[in-house]
Formats: structure tokens, C-alpha cells, sequence
């Protein structure tokens, strides 16, 4: 029976096809008439909301259940909570805390155990950036992504489908926050080579793709000022050329949301624009102020604000790519470039 702990549970074929048929204009209902059991120990309204969904495409009918009506490990062990989904359902899905857990569910073999996230692994999230940027450049391989910022799950899982897809995978880490000796044997041992920088100027220069991510998860509310000290300057801006106006501005993205830029409009898809005049994204609701978005906008002068961090700035961008992860799409000097998601929510 196969399980999907990690990307590299896949083989590159495997992988590709996935990613053609997500692609497909018709889905494959192979999940017709069948129930899957969506738990969520670690809970995520994006992440739900997009399983469902999937799960309705595929034909089958997903159940969400939260931690606390299980009890994983206090009411019940991994296993009894295993063996309890697998008489009602066809696939057990698990956001967790621990890899071990889903480990201990896939070690029953009793319907295949899907990873929705754990604190090793983020696999669905490394397919759905892999789709993001294959709808994006076409081919993969050979494409450089840069990622900067912590080496975490998502780190990891995205290096591994990174280099299963032929692609180049270059970080930039705070000191202290770079991958672990075990993950990097685990990306070693699949055969994956990546590339360790220590700046993030370094990191995105001539990439493809630039990728970045929450400083801190869930889970790690406690270590937030930490780590905000030791991320300061891991923080990816995108500087907006106002030709028209003989302009340049320098914008601090939030990637909560995704969103399409054209510098020719100077235009953001959904109803959001770029206020010149102000340097803000504005909706209909004035949805920078209604958001507390404080932080988009031309970039903090170190000099007269001591709060603002210094920052990567990638320049001239000529267009964003939005997916349903929140990824941004810009693009250097013609060249094509996707920087993609940064996961508020671990």
C-alpha cells in the first residue's frame, strides 16, 4: 500500500504526472462514492478549505474532523484513531504536529495516509508550488528556485520535489536556522543537491523563482521576538518602477493573499491597485487599512524607523502570478521569476 509522507514517497515520473493531471480540464473521479477523513490536529482554513474541495473534485466526500474530537494520543492512540477512520473511509489525510504520527498511521497499512503537514514534512504544499510554477515556466528542470528564510517542513519538502523535477534549489538561513544534519541527509540520500548561501541578496540572484516563508509558525508563538531578531533582513521586497512618473518604489509584499501585478497598470488583480500616490494596495474597502496591513507600502528608511529590518529587494518586477497558496509571480529584467508563498500559518 503506498502512503504520501513526503514528496519524495513519489518518484519523479509519478510527480510529473501529478502535475499533468492537475493540469487536466477533466478530473478523475476516482473517489467516487468514497469518504475520506480530513483530521486536523494542527488546524488550517486554507488547507481545509482547498482538501474539501479536492476531495468533492476526485468524486468522494471528505470529513472534517478537529483534534479535539479525537484526542490523538490522550482519548486515543494514533492507532485506534487510525483503525476507527479506515472502516468509514478510503484515505485517512492528517495536518499534525508530529511526523511521527502520521508515520504510525501509515505503519497499520490499512488505507493509504496522506500528510496535509507535519513538522518534518510539507508535501501537498511543495506539489501545489511545483504546479504554480510548472503553469508558470512550462518545463521545470533546469529552473533555479531560491528560497530564503528558515529551513523548515516546507523548506525541506519543497528542495526534495524541487530536485526530483530537475530543478536547481538554492537557501539563504539565519545562522542557527539552517537545515538540520538529519534533513539534509534525508535530501542528500534522495539524490538531491542543493545549494547553501548565507546572504539573501546571494540566494535570489539569477533565480527562477524566489520563495519565502512565515518567520514563525504555529507552534512557535513563544520564540516570535527571536526569531524576529535573528530574521531581520530575510525579508524579500519588490521594487516598483513607475516609468510613467520617472518613480521607484520600494513595496513590503504581504503574500497572505496572492495577487497579479502588471507594471504596465501598475494594477493588482481582485479588485486591489497600487496607490501610487501613497505606495499602499487599496481595494474597494480600503483593504490595506481594513487588514492592518501596515507594512505594505514604500519601504521603511531604516534611519527614522529603528523597527525596519533591512530586506532583500528584488527590482523591477514586471508581473505577479497568483495561485491558491499565495504565490507572486515577478519577473527580472524579461526574465521570468515566481516568488511564491509565504505561508502565514506554519
Amino acid at each position: 500500500m503506498r502512503h504520501l509522507l513526503e514528496i519524495d514517497d513519489l518518484t519523479s515520473d509519478e510527480l510529473g504526472r501529478i502535475l499533468s493531471i492537475a493540469t487536466s480540464v477533466e478530473t478523475p473521479r476516482v473517489l467516487a462514492g468514497k469518504g475520506t477523513a480530513l483530521i486536523f490536529e494542527k488546524p488550517s482554513a486554507r488547507t481545509r478549505n482547498s482538501m474539501e474541495m479536492a476531495v468533492v473534485q476526485l468524486g468522494g466526500h471528505p470529513v472534517y474532523i478537529q483534534g479535539q474530537e479525537v484526542g490523538i494520543d490522550s482519548r486515543e492512540s494514533v492507532e485506534d484513531v487510525t483503525r476507527t477512520m479506515a472502516c468509514f473511509h478510503a484515505i485517512v489525510a492528517a495536518r499534525v504536529f508530529a511526523h511521527t504520527v502520521v508515520e504510525r498511521m501509515a505503519a497499520l497499512d490499512l488505507v493509504p495516509v496522506v500528510n496535509m503537514l507535519s513538522d518534518d514534512a510539507h508535501p501537498l504544499q511543495a506539489l501545489a508550488d511545483l504546479l504554480t510554477m510548472r503553469r508558470e515556466f512550462g518545463e521545470l528542470e533546469g529552473r533555479t528556485v531560491a528560497y530564503v528564510g528558515d529551513a523548515n517542513n516546507v523548506a525541506r519538502s519543497l528542495a526534495l520535489g524541487a530536485g526530483l523535477s530537475g530543478m536547481h534549489f538554492r537557501i539563504a538561513s539565519p545562522v542557527g536556522y539552517g537545515f538540520s544534519d538529519r534533513d539534509a541527509d534525508r535530501i542528500a540520500t534522495a539524490g538531491v543537491e542543493i545549494e547553501v548561501v548565507d546572504r539573501p541578496e546571494d540566494a535570489v540572484a539569477g533565480a527562477d523563482a524566489v520563495y519565502a516563508d512565515t518567520w514563525t509558525s504555529m507552534g512557535q508563538e513563544a520564540e516570535a521576538e527571536q526569531r524576529r531578531r535573528a530574521f531581520e533582513g530575510f525579508q524579500v521586497d519588490v521594487q516598483q518602477g513607475l516609468p510613467e512618473r520617472g518613480e521607484a518604489q520600494t513595496t513590503v509584499v504581504d503574500a497572505t493573499w496572492g495577487m497579479n501585478f502588471d507594471d504596465d497598470r501598475g494594477n493588482v488583480a481582485v479588485s486591489l491597485s497600487l496607490e501610487t500616490d501613497e505606495g499602499l494596495l487599496y481595494g474597494e474597502r480600503d483593504w490595506a487599512k481594513d487588514n492592518g496591513i501596515a507594512s505594505v507600502g514604500p519601504r521603511a528608511n531604516p534611519s527614522t524607523d529603528p523597527n525596519a529590518p533591512p530586506r532583500a529587494v528584488v527590482e523591477n518586477p514586471t508581473f505577479w502570478l497568483t495561485s491558491q497558496a499565495g504565490s507572486i509571480a515577478p519577473s527580472f529584467g524579461g526574465r521570468s521569476t515566481t516568488y511564491v508563498d509565504i505561508n502565514n500559518n506554519g
